[in-house]
């Protein structure tokens, strides 16, 4: 299955400044995948190094002489290391975080060799390091879910991915490749964008197939939770990975997750799992310039789960249930589709970006009101809404153009493409200018495109 992370290896492999990489993403994400389809166009040899399965093999690297780490690399392997033929994959290295001090050595003395080490649990590593880290020697490749266009292709419908990225924002979408793209994001909801439930539904065609895997992926999950250490107790863990999928999309409240247990402790369990990707926080931010993450507030945030697909499982939802909705903004009070947006959003900048998301909310006693995301495109703050209706009815993000002035805004849902130029209509408010691109939910890999196309055509 094809991952636009390979385009960016090809670039780091052609780079004159390359270093070594770091893969960082959680677990059956695809990294040991992409790494292997890469050497395989690229290479001549791939050297790959499971600390798993061969925790031994970290002795190897003790030595800061890399010249040396590679002669007995070759003499523990039997193959020849030649720095531009071999790919050296150094994979689960958290088994072997030791290693990863090795790789400043190796940009400095052998900047020729080509080196790519992977991880599920690196945030536990880097958080607590015991090992001199080689800050400013190596580079981070952060890869998540499959995005929905990557379904596509691995479905077969490269000419509908080719649509999309042709896509003029002005344009408009017949309504049988409207309606296809649409029935396929409602097979991607169950599916969700791990590669091994995309790989088994598309292999076998069998939804009972797919749902055996992706039940199979979340106890997997739960039953690793014994590698995040003593730190908190194993069943704070299980609960909290639990309720997760079915808060998504609210103001996260300690008290909605166990009413009897500490704040402190859930929050602390909370971090591990985002330290192992399995959720994100989405933070508040007042939305007052760039970075926006500047002004964001620790103490409010909502949760963004690790995949729809999983997701819909936690949560109960199979096919069936998106095929009885005529609009699927409906499924899950709008939950599921905010999850779709959401992690694509996450993952929507380069590739060496940390991903990171926001939300803006208004807590004024008598005129509340939340946007859903605040992207940041370029130097242009830009909010997001994933809300059916017209654009009329847009309450929360007019106040947010009333108070921000953004401009541009995005809204997502299930109608085909438009554009839309007006004033905000905010009884007793000064009516202010703003322009409203309205995506269909398929579209949202096209989104930073689309904003960057509006913004300077206008």
């Amino acid at each position: 299955m094809y991952r636009f992370a390979s385009e960016y290896l090809k670039k780091w492999k052609s780079s004159k400044h390359r270093k070594p990489l770091v893969i960082r993403g959680a677990r059956q994400v695809g990294k040991t995948y992409l790494v292997r389809s890469f050497a395989g166009k690229h290479f001549n040899r791939l050297l790959e190094i499971n600390f798993e399965q061969e925790p031994d093999i970290a002795l190897l690297f003790s030595s800061n002489k890399p010249h040396k780490i590679i002669q007995l690399l070759e003499l523990q392997f039997n193959i020849p290391i030649s720095g531009g033929k071999t790919l050296i994959f150094l994979d689960e290295v958290q088994a072997a975080p030791e290693v990863l001090g090795s790789l400043r050595y190796f940009y400095e003395e052998i900047p020729e060799q080509y080196i790519i080490a992977a991880g599920s649990l690196l945030e536990f590593v880097f958080e607590e390091p015991s090992f001199s880290m080689p800050v400013g020697r190596i580079e981070y490749l952060y890869l998540g879910p499959m995005q929905f266009e990557e379904f596509l292709l691995a479905s077969g419908k490269d000419n509908l991915v080719s649509f999309l990225a042709d896509f003029n924002y002005q344009g408009s979408i017949p309504i049988p490749v409207h309606l296809q793209l649409i029935e396929l994001m409602r097979t991607f909801f169950v599916t969700g964008g791990m590669p091994e439930p995309v790989s088994t539904y598309l292999e076998s065609r069998s939804w009972q197939e797919c749902e055996s895997v992706k039940h199979a992926l979340f106890t997997t999950f739960q039953d690793d939770f014994n590698k995040y250490g003593r730190r908190v107790k194993n069943q704070r863990l299980q609960l909290l990975f639990k309720k997760i999928p079915l808060v998504v999309g609210t103001k996260f409240k300690y008290v909605n997750i166990d009413r009897y247990e500490r704040a402190g402790y859930l929050a602390k369990t909370l971090n591990l799992l985002c330290l192992a990707r399995l959720a994100y926080r989405v933070y508040h931010s007042s939305c007052i310039g760039i970075p926006i993450g500047a002004t964001a507030d620790a103490k409010k945030f909502k949760i963004i789960f690790l995949d729809v697909g999983i997701m819909s499982t936690a949560c109960g939802l199979n096919l069936l249930d998106y095929e009885k909705v005529e609009d699927v903004m409906l499924v899950n009070s709008g939950s599921i589709c905010e999850q779709y947006i959401g992690q694509h959003l996450l993952f929507s900048q380069q590739f060496f970006k940390e991903p990171e998301l926001h939300y803006w909310i208004r807590e004024k006693k008598g005129s509340s009101a939340e946007v859903d995301y605040v992207i940041a495109e370029g130097a242009r703050i830009v909010p997001v809404e994933v809300k059916a209706g017209k654009s009329g009815s847009l309450k929360s993000l007019q106040i947010f153009i009333n108070e921000k002035r953004p401009g541009m805004c995005v809204r997502f849902n299930s109608e085909p493409p438009s554009f839309f130029k007006g004033l905000t209509t905010l009884p007793d408010r000064q009516n202010t200018p703003f322009r409203l691109l309205s995506l269909p939910l398929y579209m949202v890999g096209q989104t930073r495109r689309l904003i960057a196309q509006a913004a300077s055509e206008i």
